[in-house]
């Protein structure tokens, strides 16, 4: 506590250097600014877009990033709100789709879908958000039928996507805290503390093996690709950060790679879902899938800011977890550009503690939290574009839905917890 209150007083009272982008064009010298007109690059195996902003919501979005006044956390485009009555009837739905015969494994598939715990739920928040900003006039239907515009039919695929990401979500959630032997979990006890490791991974493939039912039901060969894309890359994420060599540990292409496919992937697969069972066009299907990366991009950043400043009672669940299981996040990768020797403590895998306390020292004298959150504040931004790209509407639902994904860019990097 004591080590955690020096570094934070460090970091508050320390004046802010400049901080410098890590996403500069191959060549260009780093911090120079950029013109913002469109352009694209191809970064470690996938293509970052960025977009021409259309006029409707640009106002917004200097408001938010460059004035940096903050949105009401209630509101006519409050994002929680908007969807209040869709999440209540998808937990009533997550739950009764987790009910098994074999009343152990229920308790276990169901434990953190139970009233109070089912965490932030941002991703079926996302999705059916995405659905009612997406729901504006295709040229052709697709093909299995469903016309376009936001009919009831649709919309219940579009809502099964989001329970289907959400039963994915929770069953990684579950595999991790075994893999990491967490013993806390969204403020109370990790299902693998209570119940034990074996039935914590029981219920882990229960619940994958039930969002293939569901996925399956939908009966669209491209969205059951998008949707085991983003299985296949937890998997991959998760190895990637088991096996890592000492050079990749200390690489920012590799840990964004890797956070890609922990956090952003299965976001941003879902949204594209969305996208594609709506018809819509591979261009707007493709800004849909820009928003849920850049977002799950920008929330996993900030998650690594707040393991080191926030509290394990905010937070639910221990905090300085990353750095104590040797795995190395942006806020030190920052750390060893401005101290070089912190990369021999990073080699040897704070299996030390005192080593711990070393790294903890060089980050509160480096800018690496800020430069994190500068980061995490380009990917927001990102992820505003692609909204703003998206065909133009008059519809007020669809204004409102695109202004409440905008708000949630906005709640993720100001979140605490």
């Amino acid at each position: 506590m004591l080590l955690r209150s020096i570094l934070s007083a460090a970091l508050r009272g320390r004046s802010t250097r400049r901080l410098f982008s890590v996403v500069a064009p191959r060549g260009a010298s780093m911090g120079k600014e950029r013109p913002p007109d469109s352009r694209s690059k191809v970064f470690f195996g996938f293509r970052e877009t960025y977009f021409r902003a259309y006029n409707g919501l640009h106002d917004l979005r200097y408001q938010i990033y460059q004035d940096g006044s903050s949105i009401p956390e209630e509101g006519p485009d409050d994002p929680f709100l908007l969807v209040a009555d869709e999440l209540s009837l998808l937990a009533n739905r997550l739950r009764s789709l987790v009910v098994t015969e074999v009343p152990k494994l229920t308790s276990a598939a169901e434990y953190f879908f139970k009233m109070g715990v089912e965490g932030k739920r941002m991703c079926p928040t996302v999705l059916l958000l995405m659905a009612s900003a997406l729901n504006v006039p295709v040229r052709e239907s697709i093909a299995d039928g469903v016309s376009s515009g936001l009919s009831n039919e649709l919309r219940s695929r579009q809502q099964a996507i989001a329970e289907i990401t959400e039963m994915i979500h929770v069953a990684s959630l579950l595999h991790d805290d075994v893999l990491d032997d967490a013993d806390t979990r969204r403020g109370i006890g990790s299902l693998n503390f209570v119940m034990g490791n074996k039935l914590a991974v029981l219920a882990g493939d229960f619940l994958f093996s039930r969002a293939c039912i569901s996925l399956a039901s939908l009966k669209n060969t491209e969205v059951v690709s998008l949707m085991a894309t983003a299985i296949e890359n937890l998997v991959t994420g998760e190895k990637m950060q088991m096996t890592t060599t000492s050079e990749q540990r200390r690489s920012m292409e590799y840990y964004l790679q890797k956070t890609y496919y922990k956090t952003a992937s299965l976001v941003s697969n879902s949204c594209k879902a969305i996208a594609v069972l709506a018809g819509q066009t591979s261009e707007v299907s493709m800004l849909a899938y820009e928003y849920g990366r850049n977002l799950g991009l920008a929330y996993q950043l900030i998650d690594d800011v707040l393991d080191f400043m926030g509290t394990s009672a905010a937070l639910g669940k221990g905090s300085l977890s990353d750095i104590r299981h040797g795995v190395v996040t942006a806020p030190i990768l920052f750390a060893i550009e401005e101290f070089p020797q912190l990369r021999e403590v990073v080699d040897r895998g704070f299996k030390n503690p005192a080593d711990v306390d070393i790294a903890l020292g060089y980050l509160g004298e480096s800018c690496g939290i800020e430069r994190t959150r500068e980061l995490a504040k380009e990917h927001a931004n990102r992820a505003v574009l692609a909204i703003e790209a998206l065909p133009e509407s008059d519809a007020e639902d669809v204004q409102s839905s695109r202004r409440a994904l905008i708000n949630l860019t906005h709640r993720v990097l100001t979140r605490t917890k």
